[in-house]
């Protein structure tokens, strides 16, 4: 059942049970605790969570229940089901799942199919991989599809949710935050950039309009590595955009950033596959390393991600960082992840650095 259904929004919690009892109507002999339920945007119902909770207990395990509105945030989930829930994250199409819905085939060797590979892959990295965009044919339209998501994310699930007022202020501190993306973020540092232009906030509210874009999977979150959890906490973290798309409909940049784009396309898919034991992190020392993944205790993988190495400076710069980052960890798993390079580098202390094209690394080739 989809509750946005105007016959249905308006129903009061007690008569929630008349749906129970015309569906035992309609098939009486279907056993009730075999039935699979699915409630869509249940959460428009007053106290629908003592509905949901009475037939976990008493008659079915087998209920769904989906939504996009804020009330539908994963921690106040948990709350309003007692820790019931099994939550399922939903994030943008995967590269694999763009090329599906293109009817692009991503098994062929043919150099004919590679191209076309390579093209999509371009594609994707630019108009990121929101299923209605994606099977939207105009740009046009598909950047007023993408604006409008993010007034729904602001107006609704920020502003409506949370009960904030200072609409404008924050449009342009989420907006910030979007051109920083891929950079470690101080939030002192554009709270100073927001009173230099008169516009009045509390550094605190800042920080909390940060985690709430956060909550609402605007931003995902990456903290600088330590195995120190007071540094980790009180490091400068990056966000990452739940979509390249998205971000540029917003920004409307005047040039394309290929190179930014490509680490969050890249950070979307380790978040997308990582497992209940993997964090994500950055590290940042003398050098930079774009991402550690740890596993458990210890650092599994280290990765850069640069558009190309045609430049030595660059070479040297991403390598550097690899280096370092390996030699604080421990971790001799180096992958580069470019645009379109493929290669393997052998340093002089002994460590080897794996160099994929992006679109390889995303289908999980090697």
């Amino acid at each position: 059942m989809s509750f946005d259904d105007e016959r249905l929004v308006s129903m009061k919690p007690e008569e929630l049970s008349q749906i129970l009892e015309s569906y035992c109507e309609m098939y009486p002999d279907i056993e009730i605790s075999s039935v699979y339920m699915f409630f869509d945007e249940i959460q428009l119902i007053e106290n629908w969570e003592y509905f949901v909770m009475r037939l976990y207990k008493h008659y079915s395990k087998n209920i769904y229940i989906s939504g996009s509105n804020a009330s539908m945030l994963s921690r106040e989930l948990k709350s309003a089901l007692r820790g019931w829930p099994d939550e399922e994250e939903t994030l943008p199409l995967s590269f694999a799942e763009y090329c599906e819905f293109k009817g692009i085939k991503t098994d062929s060797l043919l150099e004919a199919d590679l191209a076309k590979l390579r093209n999509a892959f371009m594609s994707y990295n630019n108009e990121g991989g929101f299923p209605e965009v994606v099977l939207t044919e105009n740009s046009l339209q598909k950047t007023k599809i993408l604006q409008t998501y993010f007034d729904t994310m602001l107006l609704k699930d920020l502003v409506e949710h949370y009960r904030l007022s200072n609409i404008e202020v924050l449009r342009y501190f989420l907006k910030r935050i979007m051109t920083n993306i891929t950079k470690p973020t101080s939030i002192r540092a554009l709270h100073n950039d927001i009173k230099s232009r008169n516009l009045k906030v509390s550094k605190d509210d800042l920080y909390d309009w940060a985690s709430y874009a956060c909550d609402i999977f605007l931003f995902i979150r990456v903290p600088n590595y330590s195995r120190s959890l007071q540094k980790i906490e009180s490091s400068q973290p990056k966000f990452y955009c739940i979509d390249n798309g998205l971000s540029d409909a917003v920004l409307l940049p005047q040039s394309d950033d290929h190179g930014k784009k490509l680490e969050n396309m890249v950070f979307l898919q380790l978040y997308r596959q990582r497992t209940p034991m993997e964090l994500i992190f950055y590290y940042q020392g003398k050098g930079e390393c774009d991402f550690l993944i740890q596993r458990g205790i210890d650092v599994d993988q280290l990765i850069q991600v640069t558009w190309n190495m045609d430049n030595e400076e660059t070479r040297k710069r991403e390598i550097a960082g690899l280096v370092e980052a390996s030699q604080v960890t421990g971790c001799k798993n180096l992958l580069i992840i470019t645009a379109d390079s493929s290669e393997t580098i052998k340093l002089e202390n002994g460590l080897e650095i794996q160099v994929l094209p992006v679109w390889k690394w995303l289908l999980g080739q090697r």
